[in-house]
C-alpha cells in the first residue's frame, strides 16, 4: 500500500487531502509512524522523531494513529488477495507476498493479476497500491518500490542480473542502513560491486547474512511464500508525551498498557508462558525483563508478573516508553504441524 496509514487518514478526512500529514508523534516528541507523500517531499520519514519532522516541515499536520481502522482496511484488502490465491504471506498491515503461479482466476499473467488487484483495491477500498512482480520474493519486493506510488514493475528472469548489478546497495531488500554503510566502507556501492566478493569473504565479514547477500545479488532467493506464518508474540506498548518519574506514575501507566494487552488477549484467544516488560529510558536505551511460567498464566498472574518485573531492579532514568509482551505462545504448538518456517534474515524487519 502507498503511505498506508497516512492515506487512510486522508481518505477518512478529506480536509487532509493534498496536505503534509504525519501519523504518530507530535511537535514535542514521539515518533512518526507514517508520512504522506506531501510530507515526504520535505524529508519527513517514518521512524523520525516528531520534533525533527516538524522542523523539516513547519506546516506538518500530526494525527493520532488509529490501528483498529488500519487493521479493518488491511483485512478487507487481504480478502481481495484471497480471491486470487490462498498463498498470501502478510509482512505487515500494508504489505504481503502473493504466489500466483497457480491462481483461482486461471490467469497466466502475474502482471495482469497485479493490475486487477490494484484496481479492485482502489474501487472497493478507496486506496492506491503498488506492486512488484518477479520469480522470487526478494526481486518482487525490490520491484514494488520502483514505480511507487500507484504503479507496478516487473523483473523478468532474463533482466534480473543486469538489474541487480546496477541497483544501489541500500536499495537491496534486507540490507539496512548500518550494513549498507559497512559495505560502502569496503567499496561495495551497488550489486556489481557486491558480486565481486566470494561467499567465504562475505560470510566472514557479515556472518550468516553473507550467504543471503551472496545469493540475492545473483537473483537467488529460495524462500517460498508462507501463508501459515505463526505469531511469535503478542504485545502492547505506549510512548509517553512526558517522561514518567517514580512508581506513582509508572504503575498507572503500566496498568493502562496491561488493559490494552488484556483486550488483545481476549480478542485473539492467545495465551503465553513468558511475560516481558520493555522499558525505554529518556536516553533511548532499552531494557527488557522477563518471567516464564510452567503453565499459561491467567490475566491476574500476568498483571502481578508485570509489577514484579518493574520492582525487580530500580529504574535508573525517567521512562519514555513501557511495553508488555507475551511469548512462548499456545499457537506455536498448535501450528507446529506446518513444519519449519523459512525466514529471511532481514536487518530491519517490518
Amino acid at each position: 500500500m502507498d503511505a498506508f496509514y497516512a492515506s487512510v487518514e486522508q481518505m477518512d478526512n478529506p480536509d487532509l487531502i493534498g496536505k503534509p500529514v504525519a501519523v504518530g508523534g507530535n511537535l514535542e516528541r514521539g515518533v512518526v509512524a507514517a508520512a504522506s507523500y506531501e510530507a515526504r517531499k520535505f524529508g519527513v520519514r517514518s521512524a523520525m522523531s516528531g520534533k525533527i519532522a516538524a522542523l523539516k516541515c513547519p506546516q506538518l499536520i500530526f494525527v493520532k494513529p488509529r490501528f483498529e481502522r488500519y487493521k479493518e482496511l488491511s483485512y478487507r484488502i487481504r480478502d481481495i488477495f484471497y480471491d486470487y490465491t490462498d498463498l498470501v504471506e502478510p509482512l505487515s498491515l500494508d504489505e504481503a507476498f502473493l504466489d500466483v503461479t497457480e491462481n483461482k482466476v486461471n490467469n497466466p499473467s502475474a502482471t495482469l493479476i497485479a493490475q486487477e488487484i490494484r484496481k479492485r483495491i482502489r474501487e472497493e477500498v478507496g486506496l492506491n497500491a503498488s506492486a512488484g512482480i518477479s520469480y522470487n520474493k526478494f526481486l518482487a519486493k525490490t520491484a514494488s518500490d520502483i514505480n511507487k506510488p500507484n504503479g507496478q514493475a516487473v523483473i523478468l528472469p532474463k533482466q534480473a542480473e543486469a538489474f541487480l548489478e546496477k541497483l544501489p546497495i541500500e536499495k537491496f531488500f534486507g540490507i539496512g542502513k548500518v550494513t549498507a554503510e559497512k559495505m560502502k566502507e569496503i567499496g561495495i556501492h551497488n550489486g556489481y560491486d557486491l558480486k565481486q566478493y566470494s561467499l567465504q569473504y562475505l560470510t566472514k565479514r557479515f556472518g550468516k547474512s553473507g550467504l543471503h547477500f551472496y545469493n540475492i545479488v545473483r537473483g537467488i532467493h529460495l524462500s517460498e511464500v508462507q501463508p501459515n506464518r505463526v505469531r511469535k508474540s503478542l504485545s502492547a506498548e505506549n510512548t509517553f508525551e512526558k517522561d514518567l518519574m517514580g512508581r506513582e506514575q509508572w504503575i498507572p501507566a503500566l496498568m493502562e498498557i496491561f488493559e490494552e494487552l488484556k483486550r488483545r488477549i481476549e480478542k485473539s484467544g492467545i495465551k503465553g508462558r513468558t511475560v516481558t516488560l520493555k522499558i525505554k529510558y529518556r536516553d533511548f536505551t532499552i531494557h527488557t525483563r522477563s518471567k516464564t511460567f510452567e503453565q499459561y498464566p491467567e490475566e491476574e498472574k500476568i498483571r502481578q508478573a508485570v509489577i514484579e518485573l518493574l520492582e525487580q531492579e530500580e529504574l535508573s532514568l525517567p521512562v519514555r516508553l513501557f511495553g508488555i509482551g507475551l511469548s512462548n505462545l499456545n499457537i506455536e504448538i498448535e501450528h507446529s504441524h506446518f513444519g519449519k518456517q523459512l525466514w529471511i534474515d532481514f536487518e530491519n524487519p517490518k
